[in-house]
């Protein structure tokens, strides 16, 4: 039992869920590796939503508004993380959810649903597989033709840079959370929220019921611009640590 009055507390918690994913077979064992890369990166950014996050997730909010087929990709990471938020966000917006994974299997995909199912998701996608997203190789091609294969706008939180690219080519709009500026993903996507997952996903959804003008908003968008402000940010934080 963590005690709530550990300076870590958050962080703890979201270890022990990505854990126990990982031992209740949602999360691949990768996807370990990939969530203790993705803290590093937290620390740098302080462990809170920054301005340039703060804005991003406006931007995300914008496309999610004016989309006319938004498609929530989610993996193993994604559903112990936030998969109560992700429903709520679909619920909010309009959007499927689609189960993708990098190491993909019908059972894992089934766990998957079936957890999402319990949040209070409903017609989840992903086990159907009736597709392939253009320029991939091997399983990692799979989709849903009713989801990602026809969306417009795909949200990606926590994906893999050469299927962000992938989706890209194929003129697809792309969101993404990744708390790595310097990644594939984030630099080919068309917005990238530099944040932890767990506070970037409800961040979106208060945007998306507060936003007005979400053209004005797109139209000023630039994604490189603003990762450049993430790397500021954290190169200042580093130089001036001690």
């Amino acid at each position: 039992m963590i005690p709530k009055s550990h300076p870590r507390y958050e962080s703890l918690i979201m270890r022990e869920r990505i854990v126990k994913g990982m031992k209740d077979g949602v999360v691949h064992l990768t996807g370990l590796i990939a969530h203790g890369r993705g803290e590093a990166f937290d620390y740098l950014i302080g462990e809170k939503t920054q301005d340039f996050a703060d804005y991003a997730s406006m931007a995300a909010a914008s496309h999610l508004k004016i989309a006319s087929k938004p498609v929530i990709s989610v993996n193993g990471n994604a559903a112990m993380l936030s998969g109560k938020d992700i429903v709520r966000l679909a619920e909010e917006t309009g959007a499927k959810i689609e189960v993708n994974l990098f190491h993909r299997s019908k059972e894992r995909i089934k766990k998957i649903v079936e957890m999402l199912e319990k949040f209070g998701g409903g017609n989840i996608l992903g086990l159907e597989g009736n597709a392939r997203i253009e320029g991939l190789q091997h399983d990692r091609a799979i989709c849903s033709y009713d989801g990602i294969y026809t969306a417009d706008v795909v949200f990606v939180p926590l994906e893999d840079g050469d299927r962000c690219e992938a989706l890209k080519k194929m003129g697809k709009i792309v969101i993404t959370v990744d708390l790595n500026p310097l990644s594939r993903t984030a630099r080919n996507a068309d917005v990238t929220i530099v944040d932890n997952i767990i506070r970037a996903i409800p961040n979106i959804l208060k945007k998306y019921k507060e936003v007005r003008n979400p053209e004005k908003i797109i139209k000023e968008w630039d994604n490189k611009k603003n990762l450049q402000k993430a790397l500021n940010f954290i190169c200042e934080r580093l130089k001036n640590f001690y």
